[in-house]
């Protein structure tokens, strides 16, 4: 069979730097605006012709920052791993995502747009508008999600003061770790691979978030986060320089 080479016509420009900060679905980003920048020299100013009239487009872009594809996978509402092809993760055999976004206005070879829940710099590959009397499915089921309403559960994240201090100190050193730790949280707070949550003795809660641990407690639908701690191993700190965990383990031991 044929294969087939695409080639990005722009990126996207969203406030997300990194999966964990960024939303679950579109309807979270609902009012993130971003931007669609297209490539100069390709003749997509005349390609842009029209577009202005449209409310909504539908965005194809690329996952880029993933490393292969995952047959089976972890959903966030999901207690068990689901078929890939079954969910919308984005650990797919071809990664493509295609978007719904609002269209709020055109400039040039940018376009602003509001609802973006994608990475900053995802490659764009293609658009075209959202059309309601054909793209919207009034009968369509929710598969194994159930009911039409985003079955996640929404908590209330607090910080406690040791919290705090811990995380003041850290995004002093340009570890930014507030936002992914409550984007996480806000969502569910149970035990579950995908959110690398795990039960400790004594019922406290730990989230292993890139290089750091994260422990925290459950009170009905609010999670207060107690402590952060590094993810390195002491003889991992410091070699061969100082770094931010030798850092944090002198400051808070």
């Amino acid at each position: 069979m044929k294969l087939w080479t695409f080639e990005p016509i722009g990126i996207l420009r969203t406030p997300f730097r990194e999966w964990l900060s960024a939303p679950r679905q579109p309807a979270e980003a609902a009012e993130v605006t971003g931007e669609i920048e297209l490539f100069s020299a390709k003749n997509y100013e005349h390609a842009l012709e029209d577009i202005g009239v449209w409310s909504h487009l539908w965005v194809i872009f690329v996952f880029d920052r993933n490393k292969g594809w995952k047959p089976k996978v972890w959903s966030p509402q999901s207690e068990c791993r689901r078929g890939v092809l079954a969910t919308r993760a984005p650990y797919r055999p071809n990664p493509l995502e295609l978007s719904v976004m609002q269209l709020e206005s055109v400039e040039g070879l940018r376009l602003r747009v509001r609802g973006v829940d994608m990475l900053d710099g995802s490659p764009v590959l293609d658009r075209k508008p959202y059309v309601p009397y054909t793209d919207v499915v009034t009968e369509a089921s929710g598969g194994w999600l159930g009911g039409e309403a985003d079955p996640g559960p929404r908590y209330e994240v607090s910080w406690g003061e040791a919290a705090k201090e811990q995380e003041h100190f850290l995004s002093g050193l340009w570890v930014a770790l507030k936002e992914a730790v409550e984007a996480v949280l806000a969502v569910s707070p149970h035990p579950h691979p995908y959110r690398r949550i795990r039960l400790e003795a004594g019922g406290q809660r730990r989230l292993a978030l890139r290089e750091w641990r994260v422990w925290f407690s459950v009170e009905g639908a609010r999670v207060r986060v107690e402590r952060l701690g590094s993810g390195h191993r002491p003889a991992e700190r410091g070699a061969p320089r100082r770094d931010v965990h030798q850092a944090f383990a002198e400051r808070f031991g």
